[in-house]
């Protein structure tokens, strides 16, 4: 008598639906680097600084490098990240932790970047007064920018003119916002209520004095 066949060795049971079971040899996912974050207040260390001074303008320690650095007037996030690399420093790192010497080289960084980045990197291109490709950062973006308004409001361009009554300038809406001012439409409309309510209350005041007046000129 022979003997009975013996069964199939176990194997890893094919999941729901009748798919192929995934492939053993491929590799691995990796696993992603979480993202810099800001350091909270509770988690400051000993050698670490609240406050980073860079280009007259207070930048805040806890923020990473990349993200400090946009708080200086005329720095926006590509070029804060092109400065970081100019100067070799992790954009990533937080700020408050850094040695001066990396400060110093973010310092270095931000005065040369008009000349070690290409023209279109550059928020001055051709200067009214120099025509060069120019950097404005800090106090120099502010006044640059004082200046450019007041040269619209002597001209008399359309942007100056609209610059000189407070108006918005860039094509936006006006109709819903912007509305500042004592006469808008709806303040106007409850003004003008007002006043028709008034006139039509001296109305019967004006007609009932001749009517009182009347019976004391029959008694005479």
């Amino acid at each position: 008598m022979d003997a009975p066949p013996s069964p199939p060795a176990a194997g890893p049971a094919p999941p729901k639906g009748g798919s192929a079971p995934p492939k053993t040899g491929a590799p691995p996912a990796k696993p992603q680097a979480a993202a810099p974050r800001p350091v909270p207040k509770g988690e400051v260390g000993k050698d670490f600084r609240h406050i980073v001074r860079l280009v007259n303008t207070d930048l805040d320690g806890r923020r990473t490098v990349e993200f400090a650095l946009r708080r200086v007037k005329g720095i926006g996030a590509r070029s804060a990240r092109a400065i970081a690399q100019l100067a070799g420093v992790d954009p990533g790192k937080v700020i408050g932790y850094l040695p001066e010497e990396e400060v110093e080289k973010l310092r270095k960084a931000i005065e040369s970047f008009e000349r070690r980045v290409p023209p279109w990197m550059v928020n001055r291109r051709k200067d009214l007064n120099t025509g060069e490709n120019r950097m404005m950062v800090g106090t120099d973006w502010v006044i640059m920018v004082r200046e450019d308004i007041e040269l619209m409001k002597r001209i008399r361009s359309y942007k100056g003119i609209r610059h000189d009554f407070g108006y918005k300038v860039r094509g936006q809406r006006t109709k819903s916002t912007g509305r500042k001012g004592a006469v808008v439409g709806v303040t106007r409309k409850k003004m003008l209520a007002k006043l028709k309510e008034a006139k039509a209350g001296e109305k019967p005041k004006a007609a009932a004095a001749p009517a009182a007046a009347a019976p004391a000129g029959e008694k005479k």
